[in-house]
């Protein structure tokens, strides 16, 4: 009878060890989820803010590029008359029929 009872006594502490065992894991595995998420959540955030700021860097020197490219068709490469969409058109038509000819051997 006193097996018994040590065996028994022995099964419940290691029932409680192991349930203490049990909760710190769970306690470790939670705070682990818990900074994953919050370094995750970061990294978007950051990247967010990165992508954002180089596309309205993007759009800033696309805009000024076609800004300037603009006043340079209409101030010297535009015919009388002609609005620069106009001239631009016909400025890759011609662009093109100088490649088409080189590529037959045909020089303009």
């Amino acid at each position: 009878m006193a097996k018994s009872k040590l065996v028994k006594t022995n099964q419940k502490i290691a029932e409680d060890v192991i349930g203490g065992y049990k909760k710190i894991e769970t306690g470790v595995v939670d705070g682990y989820k818990k900074i994953e998420k919050g370094v995750v959540g970061g990294y978007k955030k950051i990247e967010t803010g990165a992508v954002g700021g180089y596309k309205k860097i993007e759009t800033a020197a696309v805009g000024g590029f076609n800004k300037i490219a603009d006043k340079f068709v209409d101030n010297y490469l535009t015919k009388e008359g002609e609005s620069v969409e106009e001239a631009r058109a016909r400025l890759t038509e011609e662009q093109n029929n100088r490649k088409a000819s080189r590529k037959a051997g045909i020089r303009q």
